[in-house]
């Protein structure tokens, strides 16, 4: 038995499984059981490599393109950037990495075109698993679909989950710190309706482990633990585009539970509005530079993720900055009055103009 057909009958047995409190510790181990298996047979695929797969990071960010085969990605990749990805009426038209460049409020974002997945991918189907595993290095992942198949994107997501790829997910928030002796100790920082003391066990002792403290700071299931266990998942924002918009009447909204954005990559249409969204899912903010006694330089921002600090900007700039800090001035939406005083702790918003005072 090959490690597809062991993954197979450990998902049989699960699926044939009715879950309840008494099943749920055998569900639980089965369910570490699969995660190692694919997590080997991963690896097993990536060893190979693949002609052409090979694509150096480029911009500030790398969003990828990721559909079934003749969802028009190749066209969607050449009105973003100034690509040329050969275009085709026949599915596997892309058959290697195709890269372009987008430049958007004067972010540039490489977008990549990635061969077609098909169902099955993540078992290795189509060259499936080394495609998928291009995805880890993304920033963000553009599903696009046909707007008339618009549950595709349960396919992608599912092909990517058997990948550790979690879309639209954050961490986990569980601590585990490993020990020699004592067993395992679970707390919880919340109540725990989710999992409990045996199911713990019994995913730790699939990976091996069996003495550790454990700390829960969220009511997860055994998935989300699982992933927390194998700590090499991977959590990416995604945009899900419809595509071929133009073939569906525009009062006949797509009912999905998600928010997407639909497009017509033929007819060039809703391009500024799939833009602007991948925009806000990068989370980059600009931050403009202004020296001491001169003017702002609006052309060229420093592009750096939102949340980052004075700090951080120090660091982008050079090693003396944060050494020779005194203070920054900061004129934007970051503070309450213009041109106010700040530390190295302040948290920069888009657009701020920032002057770095230092010690001489």
């Amino acid at each position: 038995m090959d490690i597809n057909q062991r993954i197979k009958a450990v998902e049989d047995e699960i699926k044939n499984t009715k879950y309840n409190k008494a099943t749920q510790h055998h569900i639980g181990k089965l369910k570490a059981k699969m995660a190692i298996l694919r997590e080997t047979a991963e690896k097993r695929s990536s060893g190979g490599g693949g002609v052409g797969f090979g694509v150096k990071r480029s911009g500030h960010a790398t969003v990828v393109l990721l559909g079934l085969p003749s969802v028009g990605k190749s066209t969607l990749l050449n009105r973003l950037t100034n690509a040329s990805s050969e275009v085709g009426t026949y599915d596997f038209t892309t058959l290697d990495v195709i890269p372009g460049m987008m430049e958007y409020k004067g972010v540039k974002i490489q977008v990549l075109d990635l061969p077609g997945v098909i169902g099955g991918a993540s078992q290795g189907k189509g060259r499936g698993r080394e495609v998928l595993s291009i995805v880890r290095g993304a920033d963000l992942v553009l599903i696009i679909s046909d707007v008339r198949r618009p549950n595709d994107y349960d396919v992608m997501k599912n092909e990517l989950y058997n990948v550790g790829v979690r879309l639209d997910e954050s961490p986990p928030k569980v601590y585990i710190k490993k020990r020699s002796l004592g067993g395992v100790n679970l707390t919880s920082t919340t109540p725990l309706k989710r999992i409990n003391l045996e199911t713990v066990r019994g995913i730790l002792n699939i990976y091996g482990i069996h003495n550790a403290d454990i700390v829960l700071h969220e009511d997860l299931s055994e998935d989300r633990f699982i992933d927390a266990v194998s700590g090499n998942r991977t959590y990416i924002p995604s945009v899900l585009v419809l595509n071929k918009a133009d073939l569906m009447k525009e009062e006949h909204e797509v009912k999905l539970g998600r928010e997407y954005v639909r497009i017509s990559a033929d007819k060039d249409e809703n391009f500024d509005e799939l833009k602007e969204r991948i925009f806000e899912k990068l989370d980059m903010i600009r931050v403009y530079l202004k020296p001491q006694g001169g003017e702002a330089d609006l052309n060229e921002p420093l592009i750096m993720r939102k949340g980052s600090t004075v700090g951080v900007l120090c660091d982008n700039l050079h090693k003396d900055f944060r050494r020779k800090f005194k203070y920054a001035i900061i004129f934007g939406a970051s503070v309450k009055y213009q041109n106010q005083r700040k530390g190295l702790s302040h948290i920069l918003k888009d657009k701020d103009i920032v002057t770095i005072i230092k010690d001489k």
